[in-house]
């Protein structure tokens, strides 16, 4: 009889060590070692994608078949690359509620009624009644759309294996156990052991495989570094609650870039895309507001103008409030200090409120001389004038850097209807051709370019 193996892994990173620990070894984080007992059963006979291969030259191997399924969603095949690569395993987080479930479902039934072939969905998480009253508010009638409620994995593969589908979608992989393990599902090796299984039949049959992750408080997929590792996609499905916007963030992709995102708007109809986020972003733009201003960001291949908002208003208390929102805090405080010591404004008994509008996050430095901008429109009670973008890197000497891909971003700025940028000096000196109908307005420092900015 085999016998059982303990060891402790790390739900933060994923690191195993033969004994209990307090703090993790290779994070360094303390009280994320969780035990877990493995029963290891005989190898199974025929495993897919083990057993039976031989090596073989490449040239020797053959490349038949479509390089991609295509994708009715647009947005969603931007961010895979193109298309869902066959063979492949995608996992899809998210916060509770954002709407992973709804996004998937709607890819199946589109996906179904687009190539006439079968699309297996698998929930453990709801039952086959609740997912046809989802279907039917999303307005999925295909009739190749099958779905299964069901956590065990043998079985699982078992319905796939039978029905063949052209896409498999587990909703959630936590809810998925094997007989194989003793422990109970949702634990690392149970996760661990269920993304394996679903790699090896994937990659055998050639079957796209969309994984559903649960995600911790941290906001990470559960076991993240045990699926990252294992799957070829990671997706993040991202967004404010209170929002109605979503942004599809790949942060792992062995068949694309991991840079693009794709836009959805949450509605009564499910998911719907957002072609053009910017223009959608700054509907709602109050004109000539003080401590407003338009920042030009890269989302991968595609640039983005943002309204950033800033607000400084007299302390009550000692320590005055640095909030941030949709840009990084140690940002912002750079920023301010920054503005303190080399633009001369007084922000050292001031309450700070900094805000990107829509629910995005903005992480780029590329948006660091709009939020000095709002802030100084702010302070000195001036408007930004309203033709105008911000574009450029601010430095601790107050300087304004450069940033990359400026003639993308100078050209989305036009075709939106701004006349004029702030951009970095360096830019006039570039060799790199600018677009016309927008006129760059170089600035070296940051208190030149509050200068220029205001009205």
């Amino acid at each position: 009889m085999a016998k059982t193996r303990t060891q402790w892994v790390c739900q933060n990173c994923g690191r195993t060590t033969p004994r209990e620990m307090g703090r993790c070894p290779g994070c360094g984080e303390w009280n994320t070692m969780v035990e877990v007992i493995e029963q290891p059963s005989a190898p199974a006979g025929g495993r897919p994608g083990v057993s039976g291969s031989e090596p073989r030259r490449l040239s020797e191997v053959e490349t038949e078949g479509p390089e991609r399924l295509p994708l009715p969603l647009g947005e969603f095949a931007r961010v895979l690359g193109g298309g869902v690569v066959p063979g492949s395993l995608i996992l899809v987080g998210g916060d509770p509620g954002i709407g992973k479930s709804t996004l998937l479902l709607q890819t199946a039934g589109l996906m179904a009624e687009a190539t006439g072939k079968p699309v297996l969905y698998v929930s453990g998480e709801e039952s086959a009644r609740q997912i046809k009253m989802r279907a039917s508010r999303l307005a999925i009638r295909s009739d190749d759309l099958f779905v299964v409620t069901e956590t065990n994995l043998e079985a699982i593969l078992g319905h796939a294996e039978r029905l063949q589908p052209l896409v498999m979608i587990v909703d959630s992989v936590q809810t998925v156990y094997s007989e194989e393990l003793t422990s109970a599902a949702g634990s690392i090796s149970q996760v661990r052991q269920a993304a394996a299984r679903f790699q090896w039949w994937a990659k055998a049959q050639g079957v796209a495989v969309f994984l559903v992750g649960h995600v911790t408080k941290e906001g990470t997929i559960a076991g993240p570094k045990v699926l990252e590792h294992i799957v070829d996609t990671v997706l993040y499905l991202e967004g404010d609650i209170f929002h109605t916007y979503r942004l599809l963030r790949s942060v792992k992709n062995r068949f694309g870039a991991t840079s693009e995102v794709g836009v959805f708007e949450m509605r009564e109809q499910g998911m719907v895309e957002v072609p053009n986020p910017s223009e959608v972003f700054l509907a709602e733009r109050m004109v000539n507001a003080p401590g407003s201003a338009i920042a030009v960001t890269m989302e991968g291949t595609r640039p983005l103008l943002v309204e950033v908002q800033a607000l400084a208003s007299h302390s009550s208390f000692g320590y005055p409030r640095r909030t941030a929102n949709g840009v990084d805090f140690n940002r912002l405080l750079l920023i301010v200090a920054v503005l303190t010591r080399r633009v001369g404004l007084r922000l050292h008994d001031q309450d700070v409120f900094v805000n990107v509008i829509g629910g995005l996050q903005v992480e780029e430095p590329a948006a660091d001389l709009a939020v000095a901008v709002a802030l100084g429109s702010s302070v000195r009670d001036r408007p930004v004038a309203a033709d105008l973008a911000v574009i450029g890197e601010v430095g601790l000497s107050g300087e304004v850097r450069a940033v990359g891909q400026m003639g993308t971003r100078l050209k989305e700025a036009a075709r939106l209807g701004f006349r004029r940028c702030l951009v970095p000096r360096s830019v006039r000196r570039s060799t790199e051709p600018l677009p016309e109908g927008i006129e760059p307005i170089a600035v070296r420092s940051v208190a030149e370019a509050a200068d220029k900015a205001l009205v």
